[in-house]
């Protein structure tokens, strides 16, 4: 059985080195959940990558967004990731799956502005949420040894 930790689990699983945000900023700790921020725009259709201020994405363009925060799920840590409602009106869509026990790194995410007007994405705006769930038992193997493809990545990795 899986349970979605609270704002005090993740707290106490941090103090027990189970999981790991870095840099951690408790205004972004949520009920159930942690708000993650961004790093770094890359815009492909302009080749931009945007580090600082505000990057500038033209309608119905696929970009892509890195955390800020390098997250390290334990072994018995698993993760969902889900687009805070300010960007979701704003026409941005994103592509978000699981966050696999075990992994460590910062984190890729595919978006779309499927608005007709250009969108601002503001360096270091909390762009989506990050709701931890406790696995049951430990996987017969973690992230690092199933795949590995990302595992200790910072920065937008395609």
């Amino acid at each position: 059985m899986m349970t979605i930790l609270s704002d005090n689990d993740i707290g106490q699983s941090m103090k027990n080195n189970e999981l790991g945000i870095e840099p951690f900023n408790e205004k972004n700790l949520t009920p159930n959940g942690y708000d993650l921020s961004i790093d770094e725009v890359f815009i492909r259709k302009t080749d931009e990558h945007i580090k600082d201020g505000i990057a500038m994405i033209p309608p119905m363009t696929w970009f892509a967004i890195s955390t800020k925060e390098f997250v390290k799920m334990g072994p018995q840590i698993t993760s969902q990731l889900w687009i805070r409602s300010s960007y979701a009106r704003k026409g941005v869509m994103a592509s978000f799956g699981k966050v696999d026990a075990g992994f460590h790194g910062t984190l890729t995410i595919s978006c779309f502005n499927s608005n007709d007007e250009e969108l601002e994405i503001l360096i270091g705006d909390r762009f989506c949420q990050i709701v931890f769930e406790h696995l049951s038992s430990k996987p017969s193997e973690l992230y690092d040894k199933k795949s590995g493809n990302y595992q200790n990545q910072r920065g937008i990795k395609l």
